[in-house]
């Protein structure tokens, strides 16, 4: 499983902006057209705004995060990324599911976590900061 060299450069991209807690970087590694599949939503957010906004969101909300595995498809174009953190008083495990283009840009960004507990306090959390905003990115049924 090797990953192709734009989507390698990326994705070091991404632990690099994670590791030192500065993801303003973070649109160049996002396709125009990209969606992000919310564990607590039912329809994705379409585009690199919403990816972008739900993704630093994310990143403040979580305390202690930190990657702990990672997998890769066999194309060379998606990644598996094993997480834990803490938000508030509750403890979490999750996975990001990134799927890049041949350019190295994401386009399809998807967390599932638990358990229960921590999903909704993750919920929350975000609805509180970002409830009305990404609601207006979610793509029609």
């Amino acid at each position: 499983m090797q990953l192709q060299p734009a989507v390698a450069a990326s994705l070091e991209n991404w632990h690099r902006m994670v590791a030192s807690g500065d993801l303003s970087a973070l649109p160049s590694i996002v396709d125009a057209d990209a969606v992000f599949r919310s564990p607590v939503a039912n329809k994705p957010y379409a585009s690199a705004q919403a990816v972008v906004l739900v993704l630093n969101t994310a990143y403040q909300v979580f305390e202690n995060f930190t990657y702990h595995r990672e997998l890769a498809t066999d194309d060379g174009l998606s990644v598996v990324l094993e997480f834990s953190a803490n938000v508030g008083d509750k403890q979490l495990k999750g996975i990001d599911f990134i799927r890049f283009n041949a350019d190295g840009k994401i386009v399809d960004f998807e967390v599932m976590v638990r358990p229960l507990s921590g999903l909704q306090a993750l919920g929350e959390a975000m609805g509180a900061r970002i409830g009305a905003q990404v609601g207006a990115f979610k793509q029609p049924a």
